[in-house]
């Protein structure tokens, strides 16, 4: 499981805004921005040629017509925004894309959106809390599982997320997630 990289989606109805990356500072004279990608390699955001931005209320569609790799970052260009001042208005926009837009993977395989406020519970039957946000430690992906109302303490837990050993099941249908994970660890 990587950070934008994970499940089948063709058994799911509903879909949701799956925020990929953010539009940085403009770059030269032509338009080109730079683009803060979230997914994991970081040139996988543009799979998405297509990405929408909210300004407002309202949402657009942008149109990337062309990147550029650096050693920096990505640099990308938006169809129509052939200006600085044109391309300054996106500035520190969130581009998103529908998660029903998003590739299907194998069965045991799951997006961090997917996992995102699913129930966390132990071995024992306690439940730890839920996902509050995943990290991506380098060595392997990280849940920080945060206290609810009716888990077993206010703790806030980082779970490795290591299929097998750590993490026992992942069910879609129940929301929930059974780890190897003691309510002790780490005190």
């Amino acid at each position: 499981m990587d950070s934008e990289q994970g499940s089948k989606l063709g058994n799911r109805t509903e879909s949701k805004k799956v925020v990929l990356g953010k539009i940085g500072k403009v770059h030269g004279i032509k338009g080109w921005l730079r683009l803060n990608s979230f997914t994991a390699p970081p040139e996988n955001i543009l799979d998405y040629p297509q990405l929408n931005a909210s300004i407002g209320q309202n949402s657009r569609v942008l149109e990337v017509d062309d990147s550029k790799q650096q050693p920096k970052g990505l640099l990308v260009h938006f169809s129509g925004y052939d200006a600085p001042e044109a391309a300054r208005e996106l500035t520190g926009l969130e581009v998103w894309v529908d998660s029903s837009a998003m590739p299907e993977l194998d069965p045991e395989t799951y997006y961090w959106h997917e996992l995102m406020g699913m129930s966390v519970s132990n071995e024992q039957g306690q439940l730890l809390g839920e996902v509050s946000d995943m990290l991506e430690t380098g060595a392997n992906d990280v849940m920080v599982v945060s206290a609810t109302e009716k888990s077993i303490d206010d703790r806030e837990r980082l779970i490795p997320y290591l299929k097998g050993t750590v993490i026992k099941s992942v069910d879609r249908g129940l929301n929930t997630i059974l780890v190897d994970w003691e309510a002790s660890y780490l005190e």
